[in-house]
């Protein structure tokens, strides 16, 4: 129910004695030109509590009066539209996302609390323009990250989607009928290439320390990684993503019931991730990344061995009357308990950097594997499938690398065919001739 409350007049004069407001009491107010108009009244908001609303500005009571009746006028969603600051709408948009994945909701509330309230937030939602959006996006961009350099155009593309999303569901509840943030111009975003650690650049490496922002090993290099951590507790699980290109995540949560290594294959249901610290277990972060992934007879006897050493150990731990729990996961600490994600992170940076290695990413041993898969012969559909993309685009554009020596073979038979078609044409000139 709606409350047509009161029109009122008040100014900023101030109490010489108390320093407090005058308000009504202020002597000066009967004169035209002294304060300004007032309205408030109650009404409810969409979650249809009472909510009061005040505003203040107008030059007359009929001003006063005439803006009251046409907020009043307007539906429920309308009000919110014409009252809500983007602050409260992102609040509240974010406690309406019942069903986003956890680390979604994490990185929303980030762009909400680190950047959009700070810089928009005070703003009225139903005034919002273009031009408000592009002038608080360049402030943001020249803002520190935790590295003290200015924002990445990544970053500001990340919570540019955040506002376009809170947006987009203010215009289907009707609170506005159009989204700005469809207007915001931003820089371009930069996409790294993929490249190979070639002996130049490994030289280049070990001379300033500069490295690529996503670099991928050679067959070679990541050989002699493979060499290297055999002793490792966790080389089954170093294979596994370096060959068949599991995402940290989907390593995490692999749980044995999902592998069948009598026909060769591994399904890929369930993926351990993290928001901020806490791990999250759940399903794969898309359709296309549920699949099943094939597995070689090498890599089958690897996770053979690998189960009779788990095995082995639990059976060990259990009559030293240790505690080691069984919960089915393909790799585990010595407790049996699943590993954390960003342990796996650690645990390969550590073990590259003993190994004398040019340094990657857990992720880029992924990229690797569809880089590996490529110069094997297989083809983009295939590594698509394998490492469980929704478009062969990203397969193609962004994971798959030339490596050194399929770039020559390809060169050198590009040239081998050039020459060999030649020739007839050499020999019929030379016929002409004579």
């Amino acid at each position: 129910m709606n409350s047509h409350g009161a029109i009122v007049k008040r100014c900023g004069c101030l109490n010489p004695a108390t320093s407090r407001p005058l308000g009504k009491a202020c002597p000066r107010l009967p004169k035209v030109d002294h304060g300004s108009w007032y309205f408030h009244c109650s009404t409810r908001n969409l979650v249809g509590q009472v909510e009061r609303i005040r505003r203040g500005g107008y030059s007359s009571a009929e001003a006063a009066r005439q803006a009251r009746d046409e907020l009043l006028a307007l539906s429920r969603e309308e009000q919110a539209g014409r009252s809500w600051t983007l602050a409260r709408w992102l609040r509240y948009w974010l406690s309406t996302r019942t069903r986003i994945r956890a680390t979604t909701r994490m990185h929303y509330t980030r762009d909400v609390e680190t950047f959009l309230i700070p810089h928009l937030g005070q703003l009225i939602l139903g005034d919002l323009t273009g031009r408000q959006l592009n002038a608080a996006f360049a402030q943001i961009a020249v803002t520190r990250n935790r590295a003290g350099q200015p924002q990445t155009a990544c970053t500001l593309h990340h919570v540019h989607t955040t506002l376009r999303a809170a947006l987009n569901a203010a215009v289907r509840e009707g609170l506005i009928s159009d989204n700005p943030a469809r207007r915001v111009e931003l820089p371009a975003r930069d996409h790294p290439q993929t490249l190979v650690w070639t002996e130049a650049r490994v030289a280049e490496w070990k001379a300033t320390g500069t490295r690529p922002t996503v670099a991928v090993w050679t067959a070679a290099q990541l050989a002699a990684f493979l060499d290297y951590v055999r002793d490792d507790s966790l080389y089954p699980l170093w294979w596994l993503i370096a060959l068949r290109g599991l995402r940290r995540g989907e390593a995490a949560g692999l749980r044995w019931a999902d592998v069948d290594l009598h026909e060769g294959q591994l399904a890929v249901v369930r993926q351990r991730t993290t928001a901020g610290y806490d791990v999250i277990e759940g399903p794969p972060k898309s359709t296309a990344s549920r699949r099943t992934v094939a597995l070689d007879k090498h890599t089958v006897q690897v996770l053979r061995q690998h189960r009779t050493r788990q095995q082995d150990r639990r059976t060990r731990r259990l009559a030293a009357g240790k505690v080691c729990h069984d919960g089915g996961y393909v790799f585990t600490g010595p407790d049996g308990l699943p590993l954390h994600p960003g342990y796996l992170t650690q645990r390969l940076r550590l073990l590259v950097d003993r190994a004398g290695l040019p340094p990657i990413r857990l992720h880029d041993l992924r990229h690797g594997a569809a880089t590996l898969a490529h110069a094997a012969g297989a083809d983009m559909k295939t590594i698509q499938d394998q490492l469980g993309h929704a478009t062969i685009r990203l397969t193609a554009d962004t994971y798959t690398t030339v490596l050194p020596t399929a770039a020559r073979d390809a060169a050198e038979a590009t040239a081998t065919y050039l020459i060999a078609a030649s020739k007839p044409g050499a020999e019929v000139t030379q016929q002409i001739n004579r």
